[in-house]
């Protein structure tokens, strides 16, 4: 179905729905997918950590391993290069928070959701109350927007300056938010 070449880079916060949309949109469009969470766990895998439980990000072991990477940027550097030779080949969706400002050609999406929003996706997904998602994504989201902010400047989830498009999954489910995307790369991004 892609007549041309394309990058396309998802981003927003946890339980904005990102990896969920990057997914779906690439078997429909038979582009292919990397996500920095997976790329990020491989190599913490390497290292000795065991992320293989849902909601490993937000477990304590995950925690550790993000204290880990606000010590030492090897992990985040690794992932970022991983990715910016990756969108050189094209035909490519990239569900990441450093690409849309690293990457100087592609589509950005930002998918906006409340915290409030986001942590009740994140319980449903992971087995835990609300409460407990909303403060471990509170916690998880300071590291790593530190992480970034002291890696490359920029304020994740505060700067939309690298976005084409930003939109506000708080009200629509999976299934309208990625009908919306369908008719921004059928009508924006595949056009010639």
């Amino acid at each position: 179905m892609i007549r041309k070449s394309i990058v396309i880079c998802i981003c927003g916060m946890a339980g904005s729905g990102k990896s969920t949309l990057a997914k779906k949109l690439a078997k429909k469009y038979g582009l292919k997918h990397h996500s920095g969470g997976d790329i990020l766990k491989a190599l913490a895998m390497e290292d000795g950590y065991k992320p293989i439980e849902h909601g490993w990000w937000e477990s304590r072991e995950g925690m550790r391993f993000l204290e880990k990477r606000e010590k030492d940027p090897k992990f985040d550097k690794v992932v970022d290069q991983k990715f910016l030779e990756l969108a050189q080949q094209g035909n490519i969706i990239l569900d990441s928070w450093t690409m849309p400002w690293l990457l100087k050609k592609g589509f950005k999406i930002w998918l906006e959701a409340s915290p409030e929003k986001r942590a009740e996706r994140i319980a449903k997904r992971d087995g835990i109350s609300v409460k407990d998602a909303l403060k471990a994504l509170k916690n998880k989201e300071e590291k790593t927007k530190a992480i970034y902010k002291k890696l490359y400047g920029f304020s994740l989830g505060e700067d939309f300056t690298p976005f084409h498009l930003i939109l506000d999954t708080d009200n629509l489910d999976v299934e309208e938010v990625f009908q919306v995307l369908c008719m921004v790369i059928d009508n924006i991004i595949l056009q010639p």
